[in-house]
């Protein structure tokens, strides 16, 4: 399995998107996203979807040097047109406008219509932290999920992301995993998924890949994760007065523009206390949890944000590996971009040796 370092992917997937025609500034910020996803083991959110964006904008449904406007602002709210652009240019403006109007007003919420995939809501979600705010980040997304009880699909996978000034991250879909991971799967050759995460094209569950890639995702607890993909489905499209459920599109379906909505919300704790003190409740609450004896079979006791940071500190030091399906597909793109491809050959420490400029 090739493993690459995530300086040198993340360069490597800046040149492919540039090739695609992205502004430079847009390709960086989009592969950083897409390479910050790899490094937290949320590889279905990685790289894997560049071929996609480059398939999007060759097919003309994605315009990624669109610049988007703001529609309206007012007092802390503030509605964005993306103008069918870069999903992360437009994540990366509305967080802006977010913590802007969080500071003047407490709190803000942004929502962004006419957008395009933006990779993991996480990323978004730590802008806004990392400006000592409280950042939650929502979208909607394509309707691939069947509603509880349901086999059409109506609603998409729709993640909720939560992330704190501390030691706390909450990055979810409302189905019991991104369907992206189910096509990650099948890239890579896996005849099966786990149980749970899928239902087969008549709504029963199933762990064949294939018979999941022509299903539905599963919705997460059933009747509570439809429940949730509609608040987000609220929240986000109508709100926003942006496409819903079946109006929107996605990165896999042709000649349709994406169309898909979302919301960046900002809290300032310090309205509330010192940001230092609450980052010590954070502390304080997290350090409580974890202190709970851990179940037979388990050695520690995890929240939200843990697996995630832990394989970042790995994968930091030890490159990031990709699958071999992955591989060929990044690479066969980079060919037809006339990109030269990153070297298959390993060197001594087992990491892809970085690439030659072109």
């Amino acid at each position: 399995m090739p493993v690459i370092s995530a300086q040198d992917l993340s360069s490597w997937t800046a040149r492919l998107l540039e090739a695609a025609s992205f502004p430079p500034p847009t390709a960086h910020l989009a592969a950083e996203s897409l390479v910050a996803a790899n490094l937290r083991a949320v590889d279905s959110h990685g790289v894997q979807l560049l071929p996609y964006y480059v398939e999007q904008v060759e097919r003309g449904d994605i315009q990624p040097a669109a610049e988007g406007r703001v529609a309206s602002e007012s007092g802390s709210c503030l509605l964005y047109n993306g103008a069918n652009g870069s999903g992360q240019q437009i994540a990366s403006v509305c967080c802006a406008h977010a913590v802007r109007l969080a500071h003047k007003q407490g709190i803000a919420i942004v929502s962004a219509r006419e957008s395009n995939h933006f990779g993991a809501a996480a990323y978004w979600g730590q802008q806004i932290s990392a400006a000592g705010m409280i950042g939650i980040v929502m979208c909607n997304s394509s309707p691939i999920v069947a509603p509880w009880q349901a086999k059409e699909p109506r609603l998409g996978t729709n993640p909720i992301c939560m992330s704190v000034p501390g030691p706390w991250l909450l990055d979810m879909a409302t189905t019991t995993v991104a369907n992206n991971r189910i096509f990650k799967a099948l890239m890579n050759d896996e005849p099966t998924i786990p149980a749970g995460w899928a239902m087969d094209s008549e709504g029963v569950p199933t762990i064949d890949t294939d018979a999941a890639i022509r299903g539905l995702p599963m919705p997460l607890g059933g009747y509570k994760g439809s429940g949730l993909a509609m608040m987000v489905e609220i929240l986000c499209g109508a709100l926003g007065g942006g496409a819903m459920s079946v109006e929107v599109g996605g990165i896999r379906i042709e000649g349709k523009p994406t169309r898909t909505s979302q919301t960046f919300l900002a809290i300032d704790p310090t309205r509330f206390m010192p940001l230092e003190e609450f980052h010590r409740r954070i502390e304080w609450l997290v350090n409580t949890v974890k202190s709970a004896a851990p179940a037979k079979g388990y050695h520690d006791v995890m929240v939200a944000g843990d697996p995630e940071w832990r394989a970042e500190s790995e994968r930091r030091k030890h490159g990031i590996p990709l699958g071999e399906g992955t591989w060929d597909c990044l690479n066969k793109t980079a060919d037809r971009l006339g990109v030269q491809p990153l070297p298959s050959e390993r060197s001594p420490s087992g990491k892809l040796m970085a690439p030659k400029e072109a």
